[in-house]
């Protein structure tokens, strides 16, 4: 891997050749009574024309890193140059030259797309006579120029993203600060961004610093930085990263009808194993060493498994570099007792499904968000919902939840239909928000007391289910800390277990891993699985299609409707169909699913 650079002075070559150098910073903040240190002398090099990613867990530093290098704000120790400039002499000079887009990018909701442009070009001082072409120029690479008198507020969140983007690009930066792009952003807004970014990086010159939570995304990067508790654990090509790898990672399928989920949990508690992850139509697997897997040891009464030797990859690395960085307890996942055990005499059939929906409509004024959905799922199923920002997911899950009343159809939640018995209804669910519902100001004691009680939750059952909460999701260390301030990972575990408290049948979570890093997307997805294992039906939406092959079966939705119904591989088998091609991965065949829709449509 890349050196990292020393403590002296860069010389004129390198001001020419790097558009950013950090040598020795470190930053720290207080939270409480808590010191955070946040950067511990970082050194790296970004190269001039180049794409370097910023990769590694919730709490790295990564966002501290990037604000620092945009002057927002000031190292406590160490020198930072972005282009030919000093960082801490000429802030003003720094921002002037760089573009910089946070996480939540500032948009004014109330304001247009073309208000928005014209704000920002105000903003940063673009002169009137150079606005036309440059707004046109970057309509035509954002695809928005048929949306510029639409307000900002009604963007799917793909489209918000690119226009934030283009506010970001109104003056042409030299050096181009994206701190996750892409979280909450569909697949096929995702390769759109991805576009863009490759396009200013080849046509303009443009260097770009970025951080991701998609490690496919690291692929792309000429660079990787994998920082790790304010350290810099990894710097180069991601090849340097999957040549460690070598050797060590299999493909594993069983023949005997097993679900994958439960493979991956055999196999990621074998001794050697550093990773089991679901890749497709089965296990990626990722070895200590070089030494083969031994199958009948490690899945034990499976019945016939195979294994293939497969190419590394970037994400291989970054789990086994973690791993070894920081080594966790192999905690067992979730096992609530079998739901459904104590049903406050509501039982239904054991055949009948746990949520049925028959040709639902939802309705805003004119316009039809969700326009004739119709499935069921059973008990103790993970069943995915899949589609494009604005799809019509989010307000079918809101329905679901009994949260919006439909306008036309009926819907029946664990044998209760929602028309009737909502309320009923609600108290036997469990909901995860997309932004996590928590009382940021509360802390995750406050937290577990506040939704407990909401769930009817009192006395000794409510006292045994906040010692759980604590225990299984490794939150008592952090009983007291504000929520506000955790950690995204954290935030999600304590999010799941206020979901949880009152031990809900039916778990609905909507995009519970947007913008979460991949060790805590692992240990999040070992919890659902135990869950379902105990008859806990879970209804899913995720923008990370690998996540989409833990579920039994999936709905993909465009403009309010399902276009595909079935089980992952059935759903990869339609798509190929319409492809004309091989498909194994599903989120080719999500993407070859909505562009043949749109052209079916064109030809219309």
């Amino acid at each position: 891997m890349a050196e990292i650079p020393s403590e002296t002075e860069s010389d004129s070559t390198d001001a020419k050749e790097t558009a950013l150098i950090l040598e020795k910073v470190s930053k720290s903040f207080t939270q409480g009574k808590r010191r955070i240190e946040a950067l511990r002398e970082v050194s790296l090099k970004a190269q001039k024309g180049r794409v370097t990613g910023l990769i590694g867990p919730d709490g790295a530093g990564k966002t501290t890193l990037m604000r620092l290098s945009a002057c927002l704000l000031k190292a406590d120790a160490g020198r930072i140059q972005v282009l030919d400039l000093n960082a801490n002499r000429n802030p003003l000079k720094v921002q002037s030259t760089i573009g910089y887009m946070p996480q939540r990018f500032g948009l004014y909701e109330d304001l247009s797309v073309q208000e928005n442009l014209d704000l920002y070009a105000d903003l940063q001082g673009v002169p009137q006579d150079q606005r036309a072409d440059r707004n046109a120029e970057l309509m035509k690479m954002t695809q928005l120029g048929k949306f510029t008198d639409r307000l900002a507020g009604r963007l799917s969140g793909g489209m918000k993203q690119k226009l934030g983007l283009a506010c970001t690009l109104i003056r042409s930066p030299e050096l181009l600060i994206l701190d996750e792009p892409t979280v909450g952003v569909d697949p096929v807004s995702r390769r759109e961004l991805w576009t863009i970014v490759s396009r200013l990086v080849e046509e303009e010159g443009m260097s770009v610093l970025l951080s991701t939570a998609y490690l496919d995304e690291a692929e792309e990067c000429d660079e990787v930085v994998l920082l790790h508790g304010g350290r810099v654990l990894g710097h180069g090509p991601p090849g340097d990263f999957r040549k460690e790898q070598k050797g060590r990672t299999y493909w594993v399928t069983t023949t005997d009808g097993a679900r994958k989920r439960d493979i991956q949990e055999k196999l990621s508690r074998g001794e050697k194993v550093v990773d089991a992850v679901i890749q497709g139509g089965g296990v990626r697997l990722v070895m200590a060493d070089s030494e083969k897997p031994d199958l009948e040891a490690l899945l034990d009464e499976v019945g016939d498994s195979e294994r293939k030797s497969v190419s590394p990859r970037f994400e291989d690395s970054y789990i086994a570099i973690l791993k070894e960085e920081e080594p966790r307890p192999d905690k067992a996942p979730i096992q609530e007792p079998k739901a459904g055990q104590d049903d406050g005499g509501e039982g239904r059939e054991e055949a009948e499904p746990v949520i049925q929906v028959d040709h639902i409509k939802r309705k805003f004024g004119d316009f039809y968000a969700v326009k004739d959905v119709a499935f069921d799922v059973g008990s103790g199923e993970v069943f995915g919902l899949l589609g494009a920002n604005g799809a019509g997911k989010t307000t079918t899950f809101r329905m679901l939840c009994g949260l919006l009343p439909v306008s036309e159809g009926s819907l029946k939640v664990a044998g209760l239909d929602l028309r009737k018995a909502a309320a009923k209804a609600r108290a036997r669910i469990g909901y995860m928000s997309q932004k996590f519902s928590l009382y940021g100001n509360l802390s995750v004691m406050e937290n577990l007391r506040f939704f407990s009680s909401a769930y009817g939750l009192h006395g000794k059952r409510r006292r045994n289910r906040i010692e759980w909460a604590l225990e299984q999701f490794d939150l008592a260390d952090r009983a007291e800390a504000e929520s506000g301030e955790m950690p995204l990972g954290y935030k999600q575990r304590l999010a799941l277990a206020c979901a949880l408290m009152h031990e809900p049948e039916i778990l609905f979570l909507d995009e519970p891993t947007s913008g979460v890093d991949p060790m805590a997307r692992r240990e999040f997805w070992r919890h659902i699985n135990g869950l379902a294992r105990a008859g806990v039906t879970v209804l899913v939406t995720t923008h990370f299609m690998e996540e989409a092959e833990y579920c039994d079966r999936l709905a993909i939705m465009v403009a309010g409707e399902i276009l595909a119904l079935g089980a992952p591989r059935e759903i990869k088998d339609r798509a190929a169909e319409k492809a004309e091609r091989k498909i194994e991965d599903i989120e080719e065949a999500f993407i070859a699913l909505i562009e043949s829709q749109a052209e079916e449509e064109g030809d219309e």
